[in-house]
């Protein structure tokens, strides 16, 4: 715990958190056009959402085979983070199996 203190001001309590990153590589073979690419990242993306994640494709936007999405979520301490993390990478494997290259968790004190 912190104590910040200004002169105009009260003091604030900040408080750590943790901010849990999943990295996920995806290869998608048969894909023909950034388009078909696009619609699988489209449909990750909003089932996702259900989880209280945010996603974004973070590298090989113009590959329409390849995809690097990064998961984020923040939680008041690791284990609530861990088990959103959790939840994802199982929700991810169990989508697409057949296109996971890579897939990586790190978590951040901040």
């Amino acid at each position: 715990m912190v104590l910040i203190s200004h002169p105009t001001y009260k003091a604030y309590n900040y408080t750590k958190m943790i901010v849990g990153i999943l990295k996920v590589e995806l290869f998608f073979p048969e894909n023909g056009s950034l388009k078909e690419k696009r619609y699988y990242i489209r449909s990750l993306k909003d089932r996702l959402k259900n989880l209280n994640v945010s996603v974004a494709e973070v590298n090989h936007q113009d590959l329409w085979q390849r995809s690097k999405l990064a998961v984020v979520c923040v939680g008041k301490d690791f284990s609530s983070a861990q088990d959103i993390m959790s939840k994802t990478r199982s929700f991810i494997e169990k989508a697409y199996p057949e296109f996971i290259i890579d897939i990586d968790i790190e978590y951040l004190k901040v």
